[in-house]
Parts: structure tokens; C-alpha cells; sequence
């Protein structure tokens, strides 16, 4: 295995391995109209565009093969809940409660940047932990739906038509391989001297593989009706790992709905499935949307 984040890197301290402080980079600064955007994103309050949530879960891998083994690319789950935007290349930096060595765990995560503050929390596992995820547990949580105007046209429990999706080494992929701040020879075709994945081809990083679920967002018709924001994020490995340049089929499901003083939230769930019909991996997300983005809310 090929990383950034040497053996060296990732240390002890009390029980938690503590990887080493990275600059992310906010990839998506250039989509006008976005959260990423500066401009659009001081507006509605925040410091400047931000670093997309799925960019901090790249960072995790190293301290989860330390944790796990490479097993977490088969059976693994990353659970995240973001409490705090960053910008662009502020310093951040991966923590990960030490497992023990049952075959069914989950322990908690969570990310800070260099003075302190929480980025995310959550929690990581592999195999079938019996207890739920982070993400599983804020879904329970009792909530009130609240006026919704944005996310009006959605209903809990509708289904979302299912979509191809394949990850090849397009421009796009290899610009977001090329800003990794954790890579690993896993990800890539094997060069001269290099081994390959141990599963003989490359593999799908977290990050990326929330670039594949998302593909079915278009159905559920979010695109100008709001700026919108990643709130959380759980990737699950059920027959992994994903590999690049192979055909999926991601179908989906809308879960919950509800406000916030600010916001309007939309929790669903995905499914990944391969050509035979075997479930891959799943996704978990909450998607925010800013009322004071929306012309929807104009008028209060």
C-alpha cells in the first residue's frame, strides 16, 4: 500500500490513532451559484466557499486500513455528521477511537482542524456492528417536518428511479485523484514497481463513491431551486470494494424531511448494485438547502 499518511504519520495518543494534518482543497471553488463559490457563500453567512464534506472523507482511509485492514474496503462503513465548514486549504486533521480486534466493530471519528475546532463527528466500522451508525441514530431522532417550500415537491418513502453509474479515469477523476491529500496506489492503475490493489484492480475512494451515488439526484429535481450543502454522509461497503471503470446501478429512496431556522433538509438513502444484481454498497446523506438562497422564501 502506497499513502501519503506513512505508518509514521498516524499515531497513538490514549487510545485514539491520529492521522496527520492535511490542506484540502476546495475543488469545486468555480461553480458559480454554489456553496463552493466565495461569493455566493459569504452571502448566506458563511466565511467563503467551502470544502466539499466528501473531500474531508478521503482523508479517513489511511487510519481505517491501520484500524481494520484492508477488509474496510470490503465490508466498512464511514458515517459522517459535518458540524463546521472549512475553506480552502485550511489545515485539518482525521481521529479514529482504536478498535479492538473483533470482527464486528464500530468505534467513533471525528475531524479537527489545526485550533481545535470540530469539523465532523461520527463513526466507522466493519462488518455489522450492532449498534447503529452516527447517521443511523440522527435519522431516528424525533423531528418536525415545518413549513417546507424548497423541498415541497419531495415525499418521505418516494422512491427515486434508478441510474447507471461508472467511474472511469475521465479528466474530472483524475483531477480529484490529482488533490488527494491521502492517495494510495490502490486508487490507480499499478505502475512499474508498484503493487496493485490486492483485489487485482483499482478501487473506489469514499469521496468518490459519493460522486457515484449522487447521479441520482437529478430525480429528485433540486438543481435551482436553492443553494444546497452536504450536512451528512455515510458510505457502507457490502460487497466491496467498488472498482473503477465498471458499470453500476444506483436506485434510491427519499427517507425523511424537515427544518431548521435556516435550512430545509432532505435525508434518502442509495443502493449500488453490480451488473448481476448483487448490492455493492450504499449511501446515507442529508442534503441542506438555504432558505435565504431561495426565492421561495423572499417574502419570509
Amino acid at each position: 500500500m502506497t499513502t501519503s499518511a506513512t505508518s509514521d504519520e498516524i499515531i497513538e495518543q490514549n487510545g485514539v490513532l491520529v492521522g496527520p494534518y492535511r490542506a484540502p482543497r476546495n475543488l469545486a471553488a468555480n461553480e458559480r451559484g454554489s456553496i463552493h463559490d466565495d461569493s455566493v457563500a459569504t452571502k448566506l453567512g458563511f466565511r467563503g466557499g467551502t470544502v466539499a464534506g466528501s473531500i474531508h472523507m478521503e482523508q479517513f482511509p489511511p487510519l481505517l486500513v491501520h484500524a481494520f485492514g484492508e477488509r474496510w474496503f470490503e465490508t466498512g462503513s464511514l458515517s459522517c455528521y459535518f458540524r463546521n465548514a472549512t475553506l480552502h486549504e485550511e489545515r485539518v486533521r482525521p481521529l479514529l477511537q482504536k478498535p479492538s480486534a473483533t470482527s464486528n466493530e464500530q468505534v467513533n471519528v471525528w475531524m479537527e482542524r489545526d485550533d481545535g475546532m470540530q469539523v465532523l463527528e461520527g463513526t466507522a466500522g466493519i462488518g455489522s456492528p450492532s449498534e447503529p451508525s452516527m447517521l443511523r441514530r440522527k435519522l431516528a431522532e424525533p423531528r418536525e417536518a415545518g413549513e417546507l417550500r424548497i423541498l415541497a415537491h419531495l415525499t418521505a418513502g418516494q422512491q427515486l428511479d434508478a441510474v447507471p453509474s461508472r467511474l472511469d479515469f475521465d479528466a474530472l477523476t483524475k483531477r480529484r485523484l490529482e488533490a488527494l491529500t491521502e492517495p494510495m496506489s490502490w486508487y490507480r492503475d499499478a505502475s512499474p514497481g508498484d503493487a496493485p490493489s490486492p483485489w487485482g484492480a483499482p478501487i473506489v475512494n469514499p469521496g468518490l463513491l459519493v460522486h457515484m451515488m449522487v447521479q441520482i439526484q437529478p430525480s429528485m429535481r433540486l438543481r435551482e431551486r436553492a443553494v444546497g450543502l452536504y450536512g451528512a454522509i455515510e458510505t457502507r461497503h457490502i460487497n466491496g470494494p467498488v472498482f473503477m471503470e465498471r458499470d453500476y446501478e444506483v436506485s434510491g429512496n427519499v427517507l425523511a424531511l424537515g427544518t431548521t431556522p435556516k435550512t430545509e433538509y432532505v435525508w434518502y438513502e442509495t443502493l449500488m448494485r453490480d451488473p448481476g444484481g448483487r448490492d455493492i454498497a450504499s449511501m446515507l446523506m442529508m442534503l441542506r438547502f438555504m432558505k435565504a438562497s431561495s426565492e421561495l422564501w423572499a417574502e419570509g
